[in-house]
Formats: C-alpha cells, structure tokens, sequence
C-alpha cells in the first residue's frame, strides 16, 4: 500500500477541493453519519478554535486529519472501509489486548511468529514512532500527502494526522514503550485534539461558506496551492 500511495500519482488538487471531495464518503465505522464530512470536519476544527485561539496549527490540522478517506473513492483505487477506517495499530510486534476486535488477530499468521508476537518484536525501547510499521489506513496515507508535499506543519501536527486512529496508544496507552521523546511530546496534543474528535461534536450547524476564507488563510499558510494525492 505504501509503495503504492507514495507515488501520488491518482489526483492533483488542492486540500479544500480534498475536503470538498470528502462529502462523497459514508465511513460505516463513523458514530455521526447523520452529517456530511466536511461538517464534522470544520465541527472540530471550530470547536478547537474556540478553545486554542491562537493555535491555528491545530484548527487547520482538525480541518484534514480525515482527508485520507478518500481512499474509499473510485480515483483514488475505492479501497474497501475496512483497509481505510478503524483503528490502526503497529505490525511486527505483539498485538496489545486493547485493540479493538483483538481476539480476530488470532487468524494473523504474525501472532504465531516468535519473530514479531513479543512485546519489541522487532523494534526496541524508545525507537520513536517514525520508526514502527502501523497498519494502513486513512491516517498515513494524509500523512504520506502532507509529508510529501512539503507541507509546513509542526511535527504535532503531523503526528496527529499519523496517529489519531491510534486508539490503543492514546486511550489505553500501549506501546509506549516504543515512544521517544518527541513522541511524548506530541502525545499531548494528540490527546486535546482527541477530545474534540469522536462522539464530541456539537451539533450547530458550521456555515461553510462563512469560516472559508480563515481556513483557505491556513491552508496558504501551510500547503502548496496543488497537491499530488
């Protein structure tokens, strides 16, 4: 998947056409279907904004933390919900009993390996994330976008986009053994973020054509005016 996606080679486009392009996505795993996703996405963005005024890092990271949902869409392959949404978790270690659906993983011919069902597997204590394998999902493939188009987004920021599916660390905290220090640092701002995500939404209605012209600033700010998808 990744030798695949890292070409980004399906579509040019800007990150608001990308949001734009969003709304044609139903993710099944999504407690709030009721709404269109660039809803939900500038329900969390706003909602942070209101809250960090200042960090708008963080309000533009809250708007795109989803682009990568887009994989479910014809020109972007139409990978099937389970390969794009859900919760990810690292491969080539033990899989921690907190990941959802754990018992499934006993059909993985990994948690049979003596190479990859302990707890380093084949990583070792504070190897730093950027360093451990996660399943694929929506959340590297953005982060794949984001890195590769040069985005200018702080490392938290990055880090969220990577890591915001990641329930198993930042809810159950597993795998910390595998963090490093800038890892713990960005943990904490996974963590606000997290809060204003799943389940959290306020349900006022967002005027889209009302907040644009701030997050088209911060997408200026922080992005190319294309990207390659």
């Amino acid at each position: 998947m990744r030798e695949e996606y890292g070409k980004l080679d399906k579509v040019e486009m800007s990150i608001w056409e990308c949001c734009e392009h969003l709304n044609q996505v139903v993710d099944e795993s999504d407690p709030d279907l009721d709404e269109p996703q660039i809803e939900h996405l500038l329900q969390t963005a706003e909602a942070i904004r209101k809250d960090y005024p200042n960090e708008g890092w963080l309000h533009l990271t809250a708007l795109i933390h989803d682009l990568g949902k887009v994989l479910n869409l014809p020109a972007f392959g139409e990978l099937p919900q389970w390969a794009v949404v859900g919760d990810t978790f690292p491969v080539g270690c033990a899989f921690d009993e907190s990941i959802v659906h754990h018992k499934h993983f006993k059909e993985n011919p990994d948690y049979n390996n003596p190479a990859y069902n302990t707890k380093y597997g084949i990583y070792s204590e504070g190897c730093g994330l950027d360093n451990v394998l996660m399943s694929w999902g929506h959340d590297d493939y953005m982060y794949l976008v984001a890195k590769e188009n040069k985005s200018t987004l702080p490392s938290a920021g990055l880090f969220i986009i990577r890591y915001h599916s990641f329930y198993a660390l930042h809810k159950a905290g597993a795998y910390k053994h595998l963090m490093n220090e800038e890892d713990i640092e960005n943990l904490k701002w996974l963590k606000v973020f997290n809060k204003y995500d799943l389940y959290s939404k306020s349900k006022v209605r967002i005027g889209v054509e009302k907040v644009k012209p701030y997050y088209l600033s911060l997408i200026e700010k922080y992005f190319p005016a294309k990207l390659r998808w």
